[in-house]
């Protein structure tokens, strides 16, 4: 298949995958007891801040006008206290962040009308469901933009200083680590979606343009004082169950094209951050590509080497194509009994036993090139 070439990725296929399957095998077997990690020279994170889509939006889109949410059953329904806007059935990839960095262990949205000071010194999730680079991509849902979520951020720094003072700010944004995660949407609700892209742009040319918005983000972000930043690539988006519905025939095989696109969007977001590193060198920057294609391949072609039972549908109504306000509470007589044997919550988003098994592996991977 098209996503399993050697020559499709941006590094060596057959050795990475290798690395990628047996730290995936570390992480399940021994991160379950695991505390916060042991960071190099002991450091501590005063705080984490999260940009992009679903996949890390704990419930910014809750008071939005639009059909991109999650803040009702049965979404966050292995989740204490139930559903808060997070699209799957727990926690998602924020939280599990801010609590291997030893931060805290749920990572708020900043639109949570019901954040303490101490939720703000501490970092959020600026994150919203739908989003991508591409700004159109963001407008078909009504949801924030990328440029939106950094007017977000200024409007956050604003609000330290005039509580803690310039320098304690400073110190929080400097240390602070930034996760952007971001682009599935680009691939799947508006390249192939919709034609508005496809008639002015190949795969290849839409990359390059998606790309440039993402440099344009990063550069934006370091300007406002981030300085470790750790960019998320695209997953296998063709092989989720939505897309395998959508583009993958009569057999729901992984939708290929979708898949080469975000190949090819992870080499340019890959060779983006290569380009920033030579023009961003303030002391103490940090740019990191985080691979998550990979990762996620490994479970979906591998789930009970993982301990799950399905890859190929999510545990959401039917599993094969519900998401967000598709996934409502008439999908609940449908959803599975037990979401820890999926390697997907809905159409479109992991569970979280999924996340558990991703984001420390992710992190552990890329640990030291933060310090």
């Amino acid at each position: 298949m098209i996503f399993l070439s050697q020559s499709e990725g941006p590094f060596s296929f057959s050795s990475s995958y290798r690395t990628i399957i047996l730290s995936l095998f570390v992480v399940l077997y021994c991160h379950e007891n695991e505390a916060a990690l042991v960071l190099p020279n002991n450091e501590t994170i005063p705080a984490i801040f999260v940009f992009g889509d679903s996949i890390v939006d704990p419930g910014n889109n809750n008071n939005l006008q639009t059909i991109a949410k999650g803040n009702f059953l049965p979404y966050g329904r292995d989740f204490e206290g139930g559903p808060t806007g997070r699209f799957s059935n727990g926690k998602v990839p924020s939280d599990l962040i801010a609590e291997e960095f030893g931060v805290k262990e749920l990572l708020p949205a900043y639109l949570d009308p019901n954040l303490q000071l101490q939720d703000l010194l501490t970092g959020v999730s600026f994150a919203s469901g739908a989003a991508g680079y591409d700004p159109i991509t963001a407008q078909i849902a009504n949801v924030l933009s990328m440029s939106d979520q950094l007017e977000l951020f200024k409007q956050y720094i604003s609000k330290i200083k005039s509580a803690v003072g310039e320098e304690k700010a400073a110190t929080i944004i400097s240390k602070g680590i930034y996760i952007v995660c971001c682009g599935s949407n680009d691939v799947a609700s508006n390249y192939f979606a919709i034609p508005i892209r496809r008639t002015h742009y190949h795969i290849n040319s839409y990359s390059d343009f998606t790309a440039s918005y993402a440099s344009k983000f990063l550069q934006e972000l370091y300007g406002l004082g981030a300085r470790r930043i750790g960019l998320l690539g695209l997953p296998p988006i063709g092989c989720v169950p939505s897309q395998r519905t959508i583009g993958g025939g009569k057999n729901r095989d992984c939708y290929d094209d979708e898949n080469q696109l975000a190949l090819l969007y992870n080499a340019k977001l890959s060779a983006v951050i290569d380009s920033l590193k030579t023009v961003l060198n303030f002391p103490g920057t940090k740019l990191i590509f985080l691979d998550i294609y990979y990762p996620l391949l490994s479970l979906i072609q591998n789930p009970a080497k993982y301990g799950f039972e399905v890859a190929n549908k999510g545990c959401c109504g039917t599993g094969l194509i519900e998401a967000s306000i598709f996934c409502n509470p008439l999908s609940i007589p449908l959803t599975c009994k037990d979401a820890s044997k999926y390697v997907f919550w809905d159409g479109y988003h992991p569970s979280q036993k999924a996340y558990q098994i991703l984001t420390p592996t992710i992190i552990n991977m890329h640990l030291s090139e933060f310090f």
